[in-house]
């Protein structure tokens, strides 16, 4: 039997955390032992991972990259908090020198780069280690192992890291799973030396799960209202274009759409700015943050169009989830997008901006043709893909 470790950040509500679990239900445990090291036992998803793997105990020092500064110099885990503040003021100024409008890869990079003296090592020795979530320093620094694995879920050609560093990383692991063909080719262009190493393994999905969660639950304020309602289950971040479709919602209202209403589910960072751009606006009523939602599923089935708005992605598994449960589709045309939605017939792809958002919807509102296609073909499609596994397995063996 083969020794495994999987590690990830926490399992707070978010996309690749559910991929996560699906893996887990899906995972071959009559050959295969598996660890799960979690660096902070939290989230709303700890009660849906697989028993059969064995979660091992909380480590402070791993846990405190879900700590605040203050919690940390609380902690007395005073060299933590020093390399933390170092890696805030560094990725601030070079964000600013390089114009950057998401610093925070490169923070990240830093904060790792720091606290790795300070890290303990996991006395254990496994067969394959998989780093789930970037950056994958606590595996290819930490961890002995015979096989190293990691994923990539992530449009690495949008963000900004630094590439010396990264490579330093990357070259401790056998094998770089990318959860699409897109996503491994954004990949490569910024990381072509890797291509021998890259490979495709989508995100596990499991639609007989989401079906029964989407039925388990209810929707709250969407079951009351008769708007024509949209849905995007996202983080509140940069990169998943909330603003954008904030903008949208108002260029709808001034075209005289006034049947609309877009809710939101999900949290993160940007969510004081996007509430202040929505009163600004005066969408209190008619663009509706519904906040963290452990279940998403039965908001998802309530929507009447789901609509991605990203900047950029991976691959979205919220966009999957939406086909498994039936829904017309619309998403920005990020650089993966086509690996997500074949135009016109699983879904839309428009511009990536507020006004290609509002001309989609507009799109999809007026033509109940559209809508009835795209979801009819979604419904007929077999999302399953639990034999994407065996790709892993043979790395393994």
């Amino acid at each position: 039997m083969k020794k495994i470790l999987i590690a990830s950040y926490d399992m707070e509500v978010g996309g690749v955390e559910r991929s996560l679990v699906s893996m887990l239900d899906h995972f071959d445990y009559d050959r295969h032992s598996v660890d799960l090291m979690l660096y902070k036992h939290q989230g709303e998803f700890m009660e849906l991972l697989n028993r059969r793997a064995r979660l091992l105990e909380e480590v402070p020092q791993y846990a405190s990259f879900r700590k605040s500064i203050g919690q940390l110099l609380k902690e007395r885990q005073f060299g933590l908090g020093v390399s933390r503040v170092l890696s805030k003021v560094n990725a601030d100024l070079i964000g600013r020198l390089r114009k950057s409008a998401e610093p925070g890869y490169f923070q990240m990079q830093l904060m790792w780069k720091y606290a790795l003296p300070m890290l303990p090592k996991l006395d254990e020795e496994y067969d394959a280690a998989i780093s789930y979530l970037w950056p994958h320093y606590f595996v290819a620094d930490k961890i002995r192992a015979k096989r190293k694995f990691a994923w990539i879920h992530t449009d690495y050609s949008t963000v900004e890291t630094n590439r010396t560093m990264d490579l330093k990383m990357w070259a401790k692991f056998d094998r770089i799973a990318a959860v699409s063909e897109a996503c491994r080719d954004s990949f490569l262009s910024k990381y072509p030396e890797l291509a021998d190493k890259t490979d495709i393994l989508e995100n596990i999905t499991s639609p007989e799960f989401i079906k029964r969660m989407a039925s388990q639950g209810d929707a709250g304020p969407l079951q009351a209202d008769d708007r024509f309602k949209l849905i995007t289950v996202a983080r509140l971040s940069h990169a998943k274009g909330i603003d954008q479709a904030v903008k949208a919602m108002k260029l709808l209202k001034e075209r005289g759409l006034r049947d609309l209403v877009w809710y939101i589910v999900g949290y993160g960072g940007d969510e004081a700015m996007i509430k202040e751009l929505i009163a600004s606006y005066g969408l209190e009523k008619d663009f509706i943050l519904l906040g963290k939602q452990t279940n998403p599923y039965p908001y998802i089935q309530a929507g009447d169009l789901y609509v991605q708005p990203s900047r950029y992605e991976g691959k979205a598994v919220t966009v999957t989830e939406a086909k498994i449960l039936g829904k017309p589709i619309l998403i920005t045309n990020y650089p993966t997008a086509p690996s997500q939605v074949e135009e016109g017939k699983d879904g839309l792809i428009c511009q990536s901006s507020p006004e290609g958002l509002a001309d989609g919807i507009e799109k999809l509102y007026k033509s109940h043709e559209i809508r009835s296609r795209l979801a009819a073909y979604v419904r007929q499609t077999n999302y399953s893909n639990g034999y994407e596994l065996d790709k892993l397995y043979k790395w393994i063996s």
